[in-house]
């Protein structure tokens, strides 16, 4: 596969590894593209695992639709469904990291015959994440989410001076120069932040869509060096899991844990996928 479609929309896809392996799904997140699995896809087909990695909502140059709500978190998951379909697959592992992961979560809870086993990388269970936005610092953490719903002022913030805000933050959090460019470079195609942003954007709409309990074997993995996400969040996602489920920590690593740790998740997707 190269593409799928879902409501007049058309998704790039990485299709990778051997046809009939294991089907593994690799969601990204802000303001990643699938780019951001090129070093775990390589590990994970040499032990004959199929990978589908996704350019989501927002990120494939075809699926950028207009206003906040194309971006509430019941699409982004339909949309992961939608592949599935189209690759003809019953059911997958499913990998999320950052967004990819709150996609993750909400398509285990909600479409559990869907997903075998599931990955969370650095964004905790929606309800972990709400119980630490009160009892922890964690809100002081997520101050940029409100600023993101800013119309207007994200854009020219982020993308000023040819993106060079973006890319600082970006290679601050330890990204290479090649992958700051590069994700700096999607961004500033035409839409493409804006539509990213609408991720951001959706969520008082997101918000009404509950996201229950996980009811498939996971591994929650967050690191001690994540400026974006506490330890509040992590701890307290096990109690909205009823299922096997362990919590990895990674030490001294940032946010950006698929680029930064990739044999590590390759490890834990292995792990997995040999214990499904």
């Amino acid at each position: 596969m190269e593409s799928f479609q879902r409501d007049g929309l058309t998704f790039d896809v990485r299709d990778g590894g051997p046809p009939d392996g294991e089907p593994v799904v690799l969601l990204h997140g802000f303001p990643q593209d699938s780019a951001a699995w090129d070093q775990v896809v390589p590990l994970l087909h040499e032990h004959g695992l199929r990978t589908l990695a996704p350019d989501q909502r927002g990120y494939s140059p075809m699926a950028r639709p207009r206003g906040r709500s194309a971006y509430r978190l019941r699409e982004t998951v339909e949309d992961v469904v939608a592949l599935l379909d189209a690759a003809g697959l019953g059911s997958a592992h499913l990998v999320g990291h950052d967004w990819g992961a709150m996609v993750a979560w909400a398509m285990a809870a909600w479409h559990p015959e869907r997903v075998r086993t599931l990955t969370a990388i650095s964004v905790p269970h929606p309800g972990a994440m709400a119980r630490a936005m009160v009892t922890s610092n964690q809100a002081l953490r997520s101050y940029y989410m409100g600023v993101f719903q800013l119309p207007f002022v994200p854009e020219l913030l982020l993308l000023s001076r040819g993106g060079t805000p973006l890319r600082r933050m970006l290679r601050g959090g330890g990204l290479s120069r090649e992958a700051a460019a590069h994700y700096v470079a999607r961004m500033r195609e035409p839409g493409a932040l804006t539509a990213a942003l609408g991720w951001y954007r959706a969520m008082p709409l997101s918000a009404r869509d509950r996201v229950g309990k996980v009811r498939v074997p996971t591994v929650h993995v967050w690191s001690t060096g994540d400026a974006f996400l506490g330890r509040a969040g992590a701890e307290a996602t096990e109690q909205f899991v009823d299922a096997p489920y362990r919590l990895e920590v990674l030490d001294g690593v940032t946010h950006w844990i698929p680029e930064l740790a990739a044999e590590r998740v390759a490890e834990l997707v292995l792990e997995q996928v040999g214990r499904d």
